[in-house]
């Protein structure tokens, strides 16, 4: 496909929803049909025009993912490294997380896995697998099921 085309394709995606660089490197990639230089100059127009912008999409991605699908720290800061993301960037972005309600997010996942598990033996073990698996820390997870196991007063 020809390079403007792939360029003003990827212009028009790129105004309709957030990606990062390496995203559209591998669409540029694919709709250059493995020509890298041409997938560059593509990537790097996107970037200069700001149609593309990897501090702007960690901190859409952080903010959607602690808050929608109740992820922890960990678990974004691992899937925006996998993006190639650089560090700086990710935890600029994990700043932009407003602590009190990702708090009262993990409070609500672990209230409502505990309701499921009541009566199991092994409970407050599935919690912790459970809460770390969405990326939360050990010590965020063990204060979660604390105020879970606190009588509401």
């Amino acid at each position: 496909m020809e390079e403007k085309k792939v360029l003003e394709r990827l212009q028009r995606q790129c105004s309709k929803a957030e990606y990062c660089s390496s995203d559209v490197r591998r669409k540029a990639l694919k709709a250059m049909e493995g020509d890298s230089e041409a997938a560059s100059r593509i990537v790097e127009a996107l970037v200069r025009e700001r149609f593309v912008d990897d501090g702007r999409y960690a901190a859409a991605f952080s903010r959607e993912k602690s808050s929608l699908q109740g992820w922890g720290a960990v678990k974004i800061r691992f899937m925006l490294r996998s993006k190639g993301i650089p560090d700086e960037i990710i935890s600029a972005a994990l700043e932009e997380i407003d602590p009190g309600k990702a708090e009262r997010k993990l409070d609500k996942l672990v209230s409502d896995k505990a309701r499921l598990l009541e009566g199991d033996p092994q409970k407050r073990l599935k919690l912790l697998k459970f809460a770390l698996g969405r990326g939360y820390s050990y010590d965020e997870v063990e204060k979660a099921i604390d105020r879970l196991a606190q009588p509401r007063g």
